[in-house]
């Protein structure tokens, strides 16, 4: 099976019996069932698709579009591209070029990192609308949130750091070194 030319994200869908993978020469997101190891669909959504991620009960999925300044949201459970959210700078700032993705654990807010625009964005799924965003830190791309969601992380590759953010207050805490040009980050346990 071709899951098409320069795989980027992969991310199972919370049930584990769907894995997507985001696809920037295809400018799409394969679905493959995890049992058969076969190819749903093919969905096609924008140029250069990154992350996902999906609302904890499976039924959507949302896709950060680097190069459209854009988010893809998809059905999840009929595999088919729903509409898409721009993200809009401020001023005459350039137009924000999303990276990763987080879903709060309860499924209220998804987190967009934005790269160069250096701002996390929330945008509320119930209304696929951005609430707000401020920046995080210099072109954070990998995002994560701890388990209660409350606490986010966001990898900041040029400053060689992690941001840590109080979600409730929108504010960084805390930013801890991290070695040469982090990209990702991953929380572990519960």
């Amino acid at each position: 099976m071709k899951i098409g030319e320069e795989p980027e994200g992969v991310t199972i869908r919370p049930d584990g019996r769907v894995v997507y993978v985001t696809s920037e020469g295809d400018g799409a997101v394969f679905a493959i069932d995890t049992q058969t190891n076969k190819m749903l669909r093919r969905i096609p959504v924008g140029p250069r698709p990154r992350s996902i991620g999906f609302l904890p009960d499976g039924s959507r999925a949302y896709v950060s579009l680097e190069n459209d300044g854009a988010i893809a949201v998809i059905d999840a459970r009929q595999h088919r591209f729903l509409r898409r959210i721009e993200l809009e700078g401020k001023g005459n700032t350039p137009k924000p070029r999303p990276m990763g993705i987080a879903v709060h654990p309860d499924g209220s807010m998804v987190y967009v990192t934005t790269g160069s625009f250096s701002h996390l964005f929330f945008l509320d799924p119930a209304k696929n609308a951005i609430v707000t965003s401020f920046e995080v830190g210099q072109r954070p791309w990998g995002v994560a949130l701890l388990p209660d969601g409350k606490t986010a992380y966001t990898a900041n590759g040029p400053s060689n750091d992690v941001s840590v953010i109080d979600l409730a207050t929108r504010t960084v805490v805390k930013k801890i070194a991290a070695g040469q040009r982090p990209w990702g980050v991953v929380v572990v346990g519960r």
